[in-house]
């Protein structure tokens, strides 16, 4: 199910007031936030299975290994490390084993086949990749991790952990959360905020402006010039580059905004994924502030164990080199996302020799002596992450290779190719609307966070948004991430 469907404007009302009917039933404390709890479970699967039910059987599967793994690992830890140990490894072997299966199977067999001048027919299982199974593993296999390492508590309330795993919001594409922030959640009773529902509200309108609005399309003008870039000029191969990014970025923190801020209508508060990425000042900082449920699951979980940033400049080359790596791979089973995290890689090297990775570690901006020097750090940032799109979104890496050479001839200095004029005009204006909004409220938790403003300051803003979401409204499209 969609969050830009019918499908889901009926769904999300229906949920809202049967689960907050239960919230306030009159029953004991215990039993309500039991059966609140079996029916968030309830209501997810029925939002996930939407796009197929057989998806359930997984996510069932999955959540009651990590469950079960949870108070095994806890459980032996009386007798013996090795033993808690055993059960750890047990349950991430059997999570990565399933991702390995449904995602890289294919992928790696037939290259492993085509290396050696193999055939690849009969051993291919040509399986469906079930939707969200990256976000929804890593949120499973955080939790064994954290038991074991002492950071949670197991829970033998199988129903609220398979509402952790299951929370229909952050499903299919995250924030991946940690179940020491999410799983407490469901282990208490929960009061319905006014102020937390309306600012909900806030955060999945704008959540609905940048996918629909934004990422859509800038969709329909990028996917026309992917098709023939071996015909484009050089400008308008570089246009539709940055408006693939502007893409992705609208596609994918749109769709978290939207889980934020639909958690928010529930009582649950999910970590922030994005927090203005392309007002970076170098590619350390952008890493911050992308996806940060991921990049804060891969430095945890990855990084750390591997030493972090406690041993030598080598060393902590190594290590980044192998979270991107690990970061390419998991967007999907393709060279060019492996090639995507080795260019990463390759950004951060200087930053690491020069010791300055380290540089821009909050949220604040200087206005004063260093403005300028600061915009253009931010403009070759984003210059540079425009770059790495390219790659990501290239099926093959000649077809990238091809793409940036194509975007670098000549014509680079003509104007870009403009097919559908009309339906493109808006495009700058709305983007001029989100970089305004996103860089106003940059220390905010998004860029609609506008509670402060006057009443008829805010019903204006909110006006001209649905008056965008209704004019502007094209053909659904699937969320990019969903792939992953």
């Amino acid at each position: 199910m969609l969050f830009n469907s019918v499908e889901f404007v009926f769904f999300l009302p229906i949920v809202f007031l049967i689960y907050w009917a239960i919230g306030y039933a009159k029953i004991s404390e215990t039993l309500r936030l039991r059966v609140q709890n079996a029916f968030v479970v309830i209501a997810s699967y029925v939002f996930y299975g939407w796009w197929d039910w057989r998806f359930l059987l997984l996510i069932a599967f999955t959540s009651f290994c990590s469950w079960g793994s949870g108070i095994l690992i806890d459980k032996s830890r009386e007798f013996s490390v090795k033993r808690s140990i055993f059960w750890l490894w047990l349950n991430i072997a059997i999570n990565i084993g399933i991702l390995a299966v449904f995602k890289y199977y294919d992928f790696f067999t037939s290259e492993f086949c085509r290396l050696f001048g193999l055939s690849s027919d009969g051993l291919l299982i040509k399986i469906i990749l079930p939707v969200g199974i990256s976000f929804y593993t890593f949120q499973a296999l955080s939790y064994s991790i954290d038991v074991y390492r002492g950071n949670i508590k197991p829970t033998k309330d199988i129903i609220a952990f398979f509402a952790y795993i299951a929370f229909f919001p952050q499903l299919v594409a995250g924030p991946i959360e940690r179940a020491t922030n999410l799983l407490p959640q469901f282990l208490r009773n929960r009061k319905f905020s006014y102020e937390q529902g309306a600012d909900g509200m806030r955060q999945i309108l704008w959540g609905l402006f940048k996918k629909i609005v934004i990422a859509d399309n800038c969709a329909l003008y990028v996917n026309q010039v992917w098709e023939t870039y071996d015909t484009q000029s050089g400008s308008t191969l570089l246009l539709a580059a940055v408006l693939f990014a502007f893409q992705i970025y609208g596609d994918f923190s749109g769709y978290s905004d939207i889980a934020i801020g639909t958690a928010k209508l529930f009582g649950i508060k999910l970590m922030r994924n994005f927090n203005n990425p392309y007002f970076s000042r170098d590619i350390a900082e952008f890493w911050r502030r992308w996806h940060i449920s991921l990049t804060t699951w891969f430095r945890d979980y990855v990084y750390i164990p591997l030493g972090g940033s406690r041993v030598g400049k080598w060393k902590i080359v190594r290590n980044t080199f192998v979270i991107f790596l690990v970061s390419g791979i998991w967007h999907g089973a393709n060279w060019t996302f492996l090639a995507w995290g080795a260019y990463h890689a390759l950004l951060f090297l200087p930053l690491i020799l020069l010791g300055a990775n380290r540089k821009y570690t909050n949220d604040e901006w200087k206005v004063e002596s260093e403005k300028w020097k600061e915009i253009l750090q931010m403009f070759v940032t984003f210059a540079l992450v425009v770059i790495g799109w390219i790659i990501f979104r290239a099926e093959t890496i000649t077809q990238a290779w091809e793409y940036l050479c194509g975007m670098c001839q000549s014509s680079l200095w003509q104007l870009p190719s403009i097919p559908d004029t009309k339906r493109f005009l808006p495009v700058p204006l709305m983007l001029a609307v989100l970089v305004f909004f996103e860089w106003i409220n940059r220390s905010r938790a998004h860029g609609l966070a506008i509670e402060n403003y006057p009443r008829w300051a805010r019903r204006t803003i909110y006006a001209c948004i649905l008056t965008f979401l209704f004019l502007f409204t094209n053909q659904p499209q699937t969320f990019i991430y969903f792939q992953f």
